[in-house]
């Protein structure tokens, strides 16, 4: 079955999801986020499908998230890197990390954001880095702006 793409809707969180937005593939960047570059590793970590994570790893590659590079003497053999548009998803991963902690916290396992530095461990938020205020709906709003480039 396929599924619905997003791809012609004018909005940035269809796009968004339109590369990211399956389950699987968040998973894999999660991954990749912990230094998975190999195939079998992903398939250790996940327990998915061959096919599907050659699909996923595919996608992936085809929008810029991750970079396929040979490693080895086969020619067969690839690792999957984070790009910088791969890497600017850290922001997205630690707030979906926060907030499955707070309303849907795993049993038996705590998994934290801790800083390197204090061995404290974070309280993510949102902010404006233009004022350094913290971005919530009481005081932020969308608004739509026509480009006219």
């Amino acid at each position: 079955m396929k599924r619905k793409s997003y791809d012609e809707m004018p909005c940035p969180v269809a796009q968004c999801l339109e590369h990211i937005g399956e389950w699987w593939s968040m998973l894999i960047i999660r991954d990749a986020f912990f230094g998975m570059k190999r195939f079998d590793e992903y398939q250790k970590s996940l327990g998915i499908a061959p096919n599907m994570l050659t699909r996923r790893l595919n996608d992936l590659t085809e929008s810029g998230i991750l970079e396929k590079q040979k490693y080895g003497e086969s020619n067969k053999r690839y690792e999957y890197i984070l790009t910088q548009r791969g890497m600017d998803l850290a922001p997205i991963l630690i707030m979906m990390l926060n907030w499955g902690n707070q309303h849907y916290p795993p049993k038996g396992v705590k998994v934290n954001l801790v800083n390197i530095h204090t061995n404290e461990i974070a309280e993510p938020i949102v902010i404006d880095k233009k004022t350094g205020e913290e971005i919530t709906l009481s005081n932020y709003q969308v608004k739509v702006f026509e480009d006219n480039t």
